[in-house]
């Protein structure tokens, strides 16, 4: 359950590959003597059963990961399918998923796994060498639509199998992330999918790996996930008290407004908030004064992550800095912020907020919301104010342009933003499609502005987002078609250095090079989950997994019928619930001394 618990990091998923520095020998993995312990975070008094309803989202166009890169769709299938390797979700080192023991050469260039040989597919089949291969090839194909998982694993030769348990991968180049590549990504059952085209394998999976398969499917309204009793490594010490509830139900709606509203009638019975007008306004009265509804804030090692309005910059007007600057000096961020948020968000100065500290300030660029800058700069550009039409015009073409939103959220903020555009003379027009329309027109760059928000990891690699050969990618990560030839030299530069502070250090020069590009107008982040759920299940001391969102509450919790039981007699009863704490701390929480 590592690597699941680690897999959760992601909202729209950048591709990340963690690696730990390597030794200056060659060495084998796990060192001898290295024994599985059980998982740190989990709590001993975790039992099987019963079900959790969570809110997923809207549907989504496939259940396919390497198809439909989100974070949705990085839970069902991270579920379904394990990896090489797991992660420690504490330290972050590697341990053995599907390979047992893994060689790395001198050089850091050559990755020898040796598969599990007690490792089974759900239809009795072994897992082998064979299928980690294909898996490898059909992400690579350039006819399957697999976009951004291909940026990391094309920096490989093809894999050699040496025999049904035993597969080398061979890098082209040093690269400090090459372990986490090619130990980390879902193998699949070659014998189950090879005679089928991989871009139609979408929502059907009858031969799987992991803790739990796909259950009953009811098309735009839910997905349930089934606990697997026959996992091939269910009993190992690391996944006890892991993967606890026997079914997980998506349920899905077209807005999260109508998912809290399904919460409160107890359709649902988690709900993250993102939106601070329901924390602060929507989170009182007798469900919440009796206990009956937990309302926790949680606070662990997430990594921080980024939000902003993506501009698409090879197209006009995006197309010119100068227009994007005055976009950025357009959006009065703070009143947005004061009026909407109740001031409970920091303003984004980063696409990479956690690289900076008290020893090491961030100095790229403040946008203030300034009218007259933004005018001025697209006086600069060439736009003059047509007297007819009081829209800006350069060589007869209007600054105006569309936003394309995919849900109602946005709307209060864009009502704000469109204001303040019309009055220095930029018409915005809302465009409003659903979530798989929004993925259709973003895999094809048929957007100008758009809503974006991206996790974040611990380790970052920067060549997804911002290299310039990811620009032309369809179905990738650099949706705004950033290039920069300063920033592609420094992304070659960090690939060869396994030292986490040196690199950082080359990260923050490519977050001001991209700072001062303006790709996005960046808006503002939370540094804490924000949790409502039905006081009905057992949880971790810690609620949360390190380094996880809501989503390790879905591994890490289970269903208590006591508590269920308590809680259906206080509401019978309108009689209250003992409170739990409002605020909860990993660090202060987590006692390794005690597991």
């Amino acid at each position: 359950m590592k690597t699941r618990a680690m897999r959760l990091m992601s909202t729209l998923m950048i591709a990340l590959c963690i690696a730990p520095p390597l030794a200056g020998r060659a060495e084998t993995f796990p060192p001898n003597g290295w024994k599985e312990s059980p998982n740190p975070i989990a709590s001993p008094l975790a039992i099987p059963g019963g079900m959790i309803t969570v809110f997923g989202g809207q549907y989504p166009n496939s259940l396919n990961y390497y198809l439909d890169n989100n974070t949705f769709t990085s839970q069902v299938f991270g579920a379904m399918y394990d990896a090489l390797l797991t992660l420690d979700p504490l330290t972050l080192d590697y341990q053995p998923g599907l390979a047992s023991k893994w060689s790395i050469s001198d050089d850091k260039l050559t990755y020898t796994f040796t598969l599990n040989p007690d490792a089974r597919w759900s239809d009795g089949k072994p897992i082998t060498a064979h299928d980690v291969a294909w898996t490898f090839q059909a992400i690579l194909n350039p006819k399957n639509l697999t976009g951004s998982h291909k940026v990391s694993l094309e920096r490989f030769h093809p894999p050699i199998v040496k025999d049904d348990h035993t597969i080398v991968f061979t890098a082209r180049s040093l690269h400090w992330s090459n372990l986490g590549t090619v130990g980390g990504f879902n193998i699949l059952p070659a014998h189950a999918f090879k005679d089928l085209n991989f871009n139609e394998i979408n929502f059907n999976f009858p031969v799987i790996s992991g803790p739990y398969r796909l259950g009953t499917i009811t098309e735009g309204i839910s997905i349930l996930m089934e606990r697997r009793k026959d996992n091939w490594n269910r009993n190992a010490p690391s996944m006890q008290h892991t993967g606890n509830f026997q079914t997980i139900r998506y349920k899905f709606f077209a807005d999260r407004i109508n998912a809290f509203e399904a919460f409160k009638k107890g359709e649902i019975d988690i709900y993250p908030v993102y939106t601070s007008r329901l924390w602060v306004n929507q989170t009182s009265g007798p469900r919440f004064q009796n206990n009956y509804i937990v309302k926790q804030k949680v606070i662990n090692r997430q990594p921080v992550g980024f939000q902003g309005f993506a501009m698409n910059m090879r197209k006009f007007p995006f197309d010119d800095i100068r227009v994007r600057k005055a976009m950025a000096h357009l959006l009065d961020r703070k009143k947005m912020n004061q009026t909407l948020m109740y001031g409970q968000y920091f303003l984004h100065r980063s696409y990479m907020e956690d690289l900076y500290n008290a020893d090491t300030p961030c100095t790229n660029p403040v946008f203030d919301f300034n009218k007259e800058k933004a005018r001025k700069l697209l006086a600069d550009a060439g736009f003059k104010v047509n007297p007819k039409t009081g829209i800006l015009e350069k060589n007869g073409r209007a600054l105006a342009f569309d936003f394309l939103a995919r849900d109602s959220t946005a709307d209060k903020f864009l009502a704000i933003f469109s204001e303040d555009l019309k009055d220095v003379g930029i018409r915005l027009r809302i465009v409003q499609k659903d979530w798989a329309a929004w993925v259709k027109d973003m895999e094809t760059f048929n957007y100008q502005m758009t809503w974006a928000a991206w996790s974040s990891g611990v380790f970052k690699d920067p060549e997804g987002m911002w290299a310039s050969s990811e620009a032309d990618r369809q179905n990738g990560n650099n949706i705004t078609g950033f290039k920069h030839p300063a920033v592609d030299a420094l992304i070659e530069k960090q690939k060869g250095i396994f030292d986490v502070a040196a690199r950082n250090a080359i990260n923050r020069k490519i977050d001001r090079i991209v700072s001062d590009a303006v790709p996005y107008v960046l808006l503002w982040n939370i540094n804490a989950t924000r949790l409502l759920y039905w006081n009905k299940f057992g949880t971790p001391d810690t609620v949360l997994s390190k380094y996880g969102r809501e989503e390790s509450a879905f591994w890490y919790w289970w269903f208590d019928p006591d508590a269920e039981m308590d809680l259906r007699d206080a509401m019978a009863e309108n009689a209250p619930l003992p409170p739990l704490p409002s605020t909860i701390r990993f660090d202060e929480q987590f006692k390794p001394l005690n597991r």
